[in-house]
C-alpha cells in the first residue's frame, strides 16, 4: 500500500492522538487502507469516462473540482467591492457543489459500515475506530474543498488582501464542516424515516445530478458573463435569515466595507454560532446516526404494486408471447433496479432533455420568439436521439453477469426473444419517458402544426434503436457482460450511429420541403415492422458459442 502525503502529515500529530489514548498505529494502517481503497475507486464525477488501473482515481479526479472553482472567479473578477452579493453568489455556487459532491462521492467515506463488520470483532477500542473515520473525512474535505477553492483563494490574495484571504479561508472551513453536518443531517433524516434501499435511491439520483452539473456547467460558463453588469441592490427580508451564503458574505461587508446594518450584523452572528450548534447537534446524534447505518445492510420490500401493473399492461400490448412478455418484465426490472446501469444510462437521459433546450436558448439570442416558433427549429429535437446507440450498447452489461447462464437454460422458442423484450424494455422505460414530454413541450413552442414531425421523430427512435442493435450487440443475451467502457472501435461505431441522426434529421427535413410526411411515416412503420421481424425472429450471427466458452 502507498504511504500517502496526507498520512506523513499526520505523523507529526502521533503525541497528540497518543494523548487521547487512541492507537495511532492502528488508526493509520486503517487510514491506510480506506485512502487506497479510494484512490481505486471511480468518482462519480468521472462517470462514462475510459477505466483506467493505474494511479490515485480519486486525486486525478480533483482537477475537474479546480474547474468548477474557476466559476468562483467570477464574483471576484467583475462585481467590485460590494461583497454582500458577490461573495452571496460565490457561496451558493460552493455550497451546492460542496452538497452534491459530498452526497454523491462522499457517501462511500460518511456511510462506511466497514468498520462494523471487520474492525469491531477485533481487539481495536471504539475510540481508535472512531478516530480513523473522523480521520478519513477529514482528510477527503480537505482535499476536496482544497482543490475547489484553491483558485479564488490565490486571486483573493492579489485583489484584496491577505486580511481578506485569511477571513476567506477560515470561512472555507466553516462552510466544509457546516456542509459536511447537512449532508449526515440529509442521511439521518432519510434513515429515520425511510430504508436504506431509499437512500441509496437518493445517493445515486444525486450522482446522476452530478454528471449531469459537469456537462451544463461548460455551458454555463460562456453565458455566465451576460449578468456581470447588472446594477446590484440589496433589500432584506426576514427569510434571508434562512439563507447560508449569506451568513458567510456578511463578514467580508462588516469588516472591509464598514457596513453596520442590522441584517449585517445578524448574518454575522449567524455565521458563527451555527455551526457551532450544528458540531453540538451532530455529536449528540452521532450514535443514533450510527445505529441507523445498519439499515443500509438489509433491503427493504418497497410497494411496487403500481410499476409492476404497469409494466404487466406494457408487456401485455408489445409482446406476442408468454416467453417474450416473461423477459419484458425482467428487463423492465433490470432496467429499473440496477443502480449502476442508471448511473451510466440516467446522464445520457439528463443530456437528451437538456441539450435541445440549450440550442433553443442559442436562436432565441439571435431571434425573437416569433420567429423561433413559426420557423424549423424544432428539428433541435433530434439531439435528443443522440443518446440511443449509447444506451443501447450499455445493455450487454451488468454487475450480475454472472447470473447470465439462466438465459441458456431458459425455455425459449428463439433467443431472440429476450433481445427484443429488452429493447421493447428500454423504449418504454427510458426513451419514451425523454421524448413524450419533450414532444408536448416543443407542440406548445412551435404549436400543434410539428405533430407529424413529432410522430417521425418517435419512429426514428425505434429504427436507431433497431440499428444501433445490429452495430453493437454480439452476445445472444443482455446484461451478459462484467461492466467495462467501450472498445474505441465501439466508440466509433457509436459516433458512426450519431452521424446516422443527422442523416435521418436531414431526410426529415426534405420530407417536410416536399410535405410527404405521411408517406415517410407509412414508410418507417412498415420499415420496423420489417426489421423488427428479421432481427429478432431469426437466427442472428453472434459467436455465442465462443462467447460461452470464454465464460
Amino acid at each position: 500500500m502507498n504511504d500517502f502525503a496526507s498520512l506523513r502529515v499526520l505523523d507529526r500529530f502521533r503525541k497528540i492522538f497518543l494523548k487521547f489514548d487512541i492507537d495511532y498505529d492502528i488508526m493509520r494502517r486503517i487510514l491506510q487502507l480506506k485512502l487506497t481503497m479510494d484512490s481505486r475507486r471511480l468518482p462519480p464525477i468521472f462517470n462514462g469516462s475510459k477505466e483506467k488501473k493505474d494511479g490515485n482515481q480519486f486525486t486525478k479526479s480533483l482537477w475537474v473540482y479546480g474547474l468548477f472553482g474557476l466559476l468562483l472567479l467570477t464574483p471576484f473578477l467583475f462585481l467590485g467591492n460590494n461583497f454582500l452579493f458577490s461573495l452571496t453568489i460565490m457561496f451558493s455556487s460552493m455550497f451546492v457543489i460542496l452538497m452534491t459532491s459530498m452526497i454523491s462521492d462522499f457517501s462511500a467515506v460518511l456511510l462506511d459500515i466497514r468498520d462494523k463488520n471487520i474492525l469491531q470483532p477485533k481487539p481495536i477500542s471504539n475510540r481508535t475506530i472512531n478516530a480513523a473515520k473522523i480521520m478519513h473525512i477529514l482528510i477527503y474535505i480537505f482535499l476536496l474543498t482544497g482543490s475547489f477553492v484553491i483558485i479564488p483563494l490565490i486571486v483573493s490574495i492579489f485583489k484584496f488582501g491577505p486580511l481578506f484571504s485569511l477571513l476567506f479561508l477560515v470561512e472555507i472551513g466553516m462552510i466544509s464542516g457546516l456542509t459536511v453536518i447537512f449532508t449526515a443531517f440529509i442521511y439521518l433524516f432519510v434513515l429515520r424515516f425511510f430504508s436504506g434501499e431509499f437512500l441509496k435511491d437518493v445517493i445515486n439520483y444525486v450522482q446522476i445530478f452530478l454528471a449531469i452539473g459537469m456537462a451544463v456547467s461548460y455551458q454555463l460558463v460562456g453565458r455566465i458573463f451576460d449578468i456581470v453588469n447588472l446594477d446590484i441592490g440589496y433589500s432584506f427580508a426576514w427569510w434571508h435569515l434562512f439563507l447560508p451564503p449569506l451568513w458567510y458574505a456578511a463578514p467580508f461587508e462588516l469588516i472591509f466595507n464598514n457596513n453596520y446594518s442590522l441584517y449585517i450584523i445578524l448574518f454575522t452572528i449567524l455565521a458563527l454560532i451555527i455551526p457551532i450548534i450544528a458540531v453540538l447537534l451532530y455529536v449528540r446524534l452521532m450514535p443514533t446516526f450510527e445505529n441507523y447505518l445498519s439499515k443500509l445492510q438489509s433491503d427493504s420490500n418497497r410497494k411496487k404494486k403500481k410499476a409492476r401493473r404497469l409494466t404487466s399492461f406494457w408487456s401485455s400490448i408489445l409482446c406476442s408471447t408468454k416467453e417474450e412478455r416473461a423477459f419484458y418484465k425482467f428487463s423492465s426490472m433490470m432496467l429499473k433496479e440496477e443502480r449502476e446501469l442508471k448511473l451510466k444510462v440516467y446522464p445520457m437521459l439528463g443530456f437528451a432533455v437538456i441539450f435541445p433546450f440549450i440550442m433553443l436558448f442559442n436562436n432565441l439570442r439571435m431571434s425573437s420568439y416569433e420567429e423561433l416558433a413559426n420557423g424549423n427549429s424544432f428539428m433541435i429535437i433530434y439531439f435528443s436521439l443522440i443518446f440511443v446507440p449509447s444506451v443501447v450498447l450499455l445493455l450487454e452489461y451488468s454487475n450480475f453477469y454472472k447470473a447470465h447462464w439462466v438465459f441458456y437454460v431458459a425455455p425459449m422458442r428463439s433467443r431472440g426473444l429476450v433481445y427484443s423484450a429488452t429493447l421493447k424494455a428500454t423504449i418504454i422505460n427510458y426513451f419514451l419517458p425523454i421524448l413524450i414530454p419533450l414532444s408536448l413541450i416543443f407542440l406548445w413552442i412551435f404549436t400543434f402544426r410539428i405533430w407529424l414531425d413529432l410522430v417521425i421523430v418517435l419512429l426514428v427512435a425505434v429504427i436507431l434503436t433497431i440499428v444501433s442493435y445490429w452495430m453493437f450487440i454480439k452476445d445472444p443475451f443482455p446484461f451478459s457482460n462484467e461492466p467495462k467502457q467501450a472498445q474505441e472501435s465501439s466508440m466509433i461505431k457509436v459516433f458512426g450511429s450519431m452521424f446516422l441522426v443527422g442523416v435521418m434529421a436531414f431526410i426529415h427535413k426534405i420530407i417536410g420541403i416536399v410535405n410527404l410526411e405521411w408517406l415517410y411515416i407509412l414508410v418507417l412503420i412498415i420499415s420496423i415492422f420489417i426489421g423488427w421481424k428479421l432481427t429478432f425472429f431469426r437466427s442472428k450471427p453472434s459467436g455465442n458459442m465462443s462467447s460461452e466458452k470464454k465464460k
